[in-house]
Parts: C-alpha cells; structure tokens; sequence
C-alpha cells in the first residue's frame, strides 16, 4: 500500500514539476478552493474520497475557477455511471504513468487524500497551460517575431493579442498563415469583443509590469524575454474564463428580461422572437434544448427555456481545444461552496439548510429571506427519503436548489446520454433551429397560459453520485470463522516448521534414535 501511494505521489510531483520544483503557492491557492469541498464529500474508512468523489471535486475546480470543462470529466447528466480522473484524456495521452499509478492506488482500495487530489488538479492545469504555450510559439511566427530573443512592448501586445485570438477559437485555424491572420486583426480592430480583448489583455500586461517593477531599469526602454511572455500568457489562460463570462453575464441579463414571472424561464416564443438589432440571436433547436435539458415541457403555455441550463449549455462553450473547453461559469458552484464550507459534511438535517439557504445570497436572490412552505416541505421529503438528511451533492437537493435560485442553479434533469453535454457533439448543423420551426413557436404564444404553477418541474427522482457502493460488511459469526482458518493456517505451519526443525536436528546429530530432551520442542 505505501509503495502504491509513494509511487502515485512521485508521477504527480514529477509531472507538475517539471524540472522546475513545485510551485507551492499553485498548490497553496488550489488547497483554498477545495478544501471546504473536500471535509463536505464521503470519504472511505481511511477518510480519502473514493473515485467518484474525485471526479466530483476535480470537475467542480475547473468549472469554478476557470469555467473549463475537461474532456473526460464532462457534465454527467445526473447518471451513476460516470468517468473517472484516469480517464481524461490529457491524463491519458501526456501522463500515462499518472495513469497507471492512479488506477494502482484505485485497486488497493486506498482513496485520495486532501494533497494527492490538490496535486492531482495541479497536474491537470499544468498539463492544459503546457499545451497553450504550443499557442503562443504559433504567435510569435504570425507576428514574424522570434521566440530566441527579446520583445519590445509593441510587439509584446501583438504576441499576446494573437494568442488570445487563437486561443479563444481553441487553435483551430491556420496557425501558419500569417498574412491571413493580420488581415483578421485588422477586420477586428471595429469590433467591440476586440477592445475588449485589448483591454483584456493590457491590464495584465500592465499587472505583471507593476508586479516586476523593482527588477526592471527605469531607464531603458522595456524588453521581454520568451519566459516572460510565457508567464504573462498563462496569467492569461487563467483569467480568460471569468473575463469571457461577462459574455454570459449579458446573456443572462437578457434572458431574465424575457422572464417577468421570475422562474428562471422563457417561453419558447419569446426566446426565438429577438428582434434584429437585439445584441442576442438565440437560435438553438427544440431537440438541442431537449437532449442538453434546457427544456420545461411541463407548463400548460407550451415548452420553457430553462434560464441556468440554457447557459451551461454546450454551445455556449468556446476556445473547444482536444482536451478542454472554455464554457460559461456555473454561479451555483459558488452557492454550493459556501453550503460545503458551512456543512462540511456529505449530508445535513433539512432545519439546518433551510437556516443556512435563506441566508444566501446570489446575483438575483437577496438574503434574509422566509423561503415558501411548499419549498420547505420538500426538503423535508427529501430528508424523510434519504433517513432523516439530505444529502448535499444528492440530485434531490441539486433540484431543491433550482426552485431556490432559479436564475443561478440549473435545473437537474436525468439526460439519455451525457455525451450530449459536450459542444463535440453539437459541432454541426443540428444544433440550429431552421426559421421555419422558430415562425411556428411565435406564432404559438400564449399570453393567457403562460403562468407556470411553482415547481411543477419537480420529481421525485434521486440520484447520488458521488457516494460509492457500500461493500458488505462481514458480520460476526463470519469474522469467527476468518480467525479460526487463520489459528489453523498457523498451526500448520507451525508443525511443518517443527518437523522441518528437527529432521535437521536428527541429520545434525548423525541420525541416531535418540532424542535430546533439552532441544525437544513442547507441544
């Protein structure tokens, strides 16, 4: 067992290393955003999270901090079946031996400690910034600059603002055509998402000089070395997924403003009928919402779009590289960490949450809140179903959180396949409403039975995803027979050992009959 652990922590050391020790206060800042995640989740008797759990907290990190989405920890629908860490496929393709010392650990029935899952994450992030830095070599030649020497300030932003560029359409496009890629640039140069990213992307320039200051000579005009502008675009690939969320940010404002019932939901009328000059178009299909549920179908005005759903969705993801996604951040991650941090335990009692919860606050909820009986009676229903407590990361509770936020908190449906979850699988046409389908659903509003009765989408339907089948436990009687095999293992080999013993003896002796009664063993 300890070699298996000393086996897997050194693959996690040695590849977040890098030949360059380990970044301490990487780790330190990773052990801040999951600790509180960690104490909340059920650990084995060792008190380390099995896989499932794993899974859960590594996921819940990267769509926190970076609103990334992880190929092969993708969204799981609300399904028992889930992948786990070792099959990531940048684990898989760029750290196999983490993989194998990973799926040893598994085996040995250990679990992960706090800092086995802290490095574990460390590693993953190392492994993505690794490969943008393939993007910002790609840069410097679409600026005809050379990563071997020094870059003046001007050609510094012209680096980083490519990088960018490309990094946000996930390298997709020719990254060797530089002609082709100024002439982008340029065609940008209008566009407000562009200032935006200059703005972007000179404040962190202007951070990191500010940071550096007292190393750099006031007098000499500013030069940047080739790790210099390495670590400025990884502050970048860090940051970009809350600066894109102000995308998103805008988008939810525009949806809420479709909604004056305050459910988190627009008529499917409504979410087709924008007119033109509005600065959001939403154009997905009925079977696109369907499949990724971002559908209410339960109203009597006819189908909703659910707000939270709508934006997690995967054709709000962008920067989709092989590997990972850069997608809109989920704002109940936020809730569910303040929850985790209060509870810090895998379940809690239903008078507990209601006092914490009406206490919480979002974007769109004031605290000091009296939540409505019919809300506190199905936590109380929950609770009943589950022997007296709720479970904090149940689909039960997920959906409680829903109705409690229902602008913030996506609603959890149980999806057919949770491959749809994934913009891989939205990559071409079918995702589109074609203008036909979208005149229709128009046309059909309703105004007069658009009310939708409160939580009529609830089920009763409960999923637990993070907890492990428990093992059977052994009872006494068969705990009785497991010793008594072992006295009778050990009395055999004790007599076999005997024997052994003084055959030896007698073939010492030169094998006369007689026995030496000082060396003869009792029994």
């Amino acid at each position: 067992m300890s070699e298996v652990e000393s086996s897997l922590r050194a693959s996690l050391e040695d590849k977040f290393s890098g030949g360059r020790g380990m970044e301490a206060h990487r780790l330190a800042a990773i052990e801040k955003s999951t600790w509180q995640t960690f104490q909340s989740l059920p650990k084995n008797e060792q008190g380390r999270l099995g896989p499932k759990s794993v899974r859960y907290i590594v996921h819940s990190y990267f769509a926190k901090e970076h609103g990334w989405l992880i190929q092969g920890l993708e969204p799981h629908g609300h399904r028992t079946n889930v992948t786990e860490v070792h099959e990531v496929s940048i684990l898989q393709d760029k750290a196999p031996a983490l993989v194998e010392a990973l799926l040893e650990h598994q085996q040995s029935d250990r679990g992960l400690a706090l800092g086995d899952v802290v490095t574990m994450i460390a590693v993953l992030e190392r492994l993505i910034f690794d490969e943008s830095m393939e993007l910002v070599a790609a840069s410097y030649k679409l600026n005809d600059q050379s990563a071997a020497g020094p870059l003046d300030e001007e050609a510094l932003h012209e680096v980083l603002r490519s990088y960018l560029l490309i990094f946000g359409s996930g390298g997709s496009g020719d990254l060797s055509d530089a002609k082709k890629h100024q002439q982008l640039k340029v065609a940008l140069k209008r566009t407000s998402s562009y200032a935006d990213l200059i703005e972007f992307e000179g404040d962190t320039v202007g951070n990191y000089d500010f940071e550096h200051r007292h190393n750099t000579n006031p007098f000499a005009p500013q030069q940047y070395s080739s790790d210099t502008v390495a670590n400025i675009a990884e502050v970048m690939t860090h940051g970009y997924g809350k600066w894109q969320n102000a995308e998103c940010r805008g988008m939810k404002t525009a949806l809420m403003e479709l909604d004056p019932t305050g459910t988190g939901r627009v008529s499917l009328g409504d979410f087709y009928s924008q007119p033109e000059e509005a600065t959001y178009q939403f154009s997905e299909s009925v079977d696109y919402l369907r499949q990724t549920g971002a559908l209410d179908e339960t109203g009597r005005g006819g189908p909703a779009v659910l707000i939270p759903n709508y934006l997690a969705g995967p054709t709000n993801c962008i920067a989709s590289s092989a590997y990972y996604s850069v997608c809109c951040m989920n704002e109940c991650e936020g809730l569910m960490n303040e929850l985790e941090h209060k509870i810090q335990a895998p379940t809690a009692s239903s008078e507990r949450l209601l006092g914490i919860v009406g206490n919480l606050s979002s974007s769109t909820v004031d605290s000091h809140r009296d939540l409505p009986q019919a809300m506190k009676d199905k936590l109380y229903s929950i609770a009943d179903q589950n022997e007296g407590e709720v479970p904090l990361h149940g689909r039960l509770f997920a959906q409680w959180l829903h109705f409690a936020f229902p602008n913030e908190c996506p609603y959890p449906q149980i999806t057919e396949s949770a491959a749809v979850l994934t913009p891989a699988q939205w990559l071409d046409e079918t995702a589109t409403v074609s203008s036909e389908e979208k005149q229709l659903h128009i046309e059909s509003i309703d105004t007069a039975k658009l009310d939708v009765p409160f939580m009529s989408q609830w089920s009763d339907d409960e999923v637990l995803p993070v907890f492990e089948p428990q093992k059977p436990k052994r009872g006494a009687l068969a705990g009785l027979v497991r010793v008594v095999v072992q006295i009778a293992g050990l009395v055999v080999v004790l007599r076999s050992a005997i024997a052994a013993w003084g055959g030896a003896a007698s073939a010492y002796r030169g094998g006369n009959g007689a026995k030496d009664k000082k060396t003869e063993l009792p029994w």
